[in-house]
């Protein structure tokens, strides 16, 4: 029996690496034509010019932030000169957090944290732009977080009018998204549009057999030969592709692999991966409830308290008693509530009647929402 059990200091991880969000694979598979449309688009900034701006859209887990990480990479091989700066936007979401990014890239260190204008590290940025020749291309990760803050005609007005401003500046913009309900034209305004010109870079959904081949690569690359049988791994497929977002996939094989270590087995049984399934599937409730301040908690906490006595709640009645214990105008508690649709926690519809009633529902069971709260 011991040659079937995991010595205390084995492992079933050849390479954990490979499991993480941020892992950007050598072989990167079923995405060729909009890598070579992002590589189009940027061409005019290795040659000194201002890069074209893009838009990446795809629903969550569709490859677009691999894309452009792994553009980056490659930018980084070949020069100096190009300076690519990605920016997740669920974390930096206002115009001076972004820049004290950009700034980080250019000078290895943030701009003091107290002290400073915006126009202070504007200039900094575009001084070192120009002294050093330099073309800059920012990538807006989840860049729907910047309209939800009311944040996205800023940002984007500076960088692409800075060359008014500062004479040789160059700056490119790639804009992420994964709200497929945005319709970015429409979000910014005219000054914005003007100069913003984007080219739309549609990333589809993973087909089925997309999705096979991906995790295949992936088990092989970061797990040791006979970890995951051929039933094993038919199984992690058919729960990822119930879900439709391939992140969930591999983070349901990270917490499988560790259910199946911390019982000292060499080998992932199905118990594993159903009781990862379990975790895994709302990949993101969690991650999303993260990236929510404390007064969004607060709402959506009482959202999910009042929806254990009612599935649909009127938004008015809502109020009411969020109001007794969050200090908030009905203005800013709706523009909560159009985020929280937004970001998938809830829907948010109408009722025809004496004007236009709004309605609430959560998206997941309130104790699931409670307990990623907590």
């Amino acid at each position: 029996m011991k040659k079937n059990l995991l010595m205390w200091d084995e492992t079933l991880f050849r390479d954990p690496e490979v499991f993480e969000f941020d892992y950007v694979p050598e072989q990167f598979q079923f995405r060729d034509n909009q890598m070579r449309e992002l590589a189009f688009q940027i061409r005019p900034g290795l040659r000194g010019g201002r890069p074209l701006n893009s838009i990446c859209k795809g629903l969550p887990g569709t490859g677009k932030t691999t894309s452009v990480r792994k553009l980056f990479t490659e930018i980084e091989e070949t020069t100096k000169k190009l300076v690519p700066v990605y920016i997740n936007c669920q974390i930096d979401n206002t115009k001076f957090a972004i820049f004290s990014q950009i700034y980080r890239r250019l000078t290895g260190h943030l701009p003091p944290a107290s002290g400073t204008s915006f126009k202070q590290l504007f200039d900094a940025i575009a001084r070192i732009l120009v002294k050093e020749e330099l073309v800059l291309l920012v990538a807006l990760d989840d860049a729907n977080y910047l309209l939800y803050e009311n944040e996205i005609n800023k940002v984007l007005y500076t960088l692409l009018r800075a060359h008014e401003a500062y004479e040789g500046v160059r700056i490119g913009v790639i804009v992420i998204i994964s709200d497929l309900d945005i319709d970015l034209f429409r979000a910014v305004d005219a000054r914005v549009t003007s100069v913003f010109r984007p080219t739309e870079i549609y990333f589809p959904p993973y087909e089925p057999a997309e999705i096979r081949e991906i995790i295949q690569v992936r088990v092989i690359q970061g797990l040791y030969p006979n970890v995951l049988s051929e039933e094993m791994l038919l199984l992690v497929i058919d729960q990822t592709q119930k879900i439709g977002d391939l992140r969930v996939g591999i983070d349901l094989l990270k917490r499988a692999t560790m259910s199946a270590e911390h019982a000292a087995r060499r080998s992932i049984e199905r118990d594993d991966i159903c009781g990862a399934y379990h975790i895994s599937r709302y990949l993101h409730l969690s991650y999303t409830v993260k990236t929510l301040k404390d007064e969004e908690k607060k709402i959506l906490k009482a959202l999910a308290e009042a929806s254990h006595k009612e599935k649909e709640m009127n938004a008015g009645d809502v109020y009411k008693t969020i109001s007794e214990s969050v200090k908030i105008g009905y203005t800013r508690f709706y523009e909560v509530i159009k985020k929280l649709d937004a970001l998938r926690l809830i829907n948010l519809h109408y009722r025809a009647g004496k004007g236009r009633t709004r309605l609430i529902s959560l998206r997941y069971e309130p104790q699931n929402v409670l307990e990623y709260l907590s």
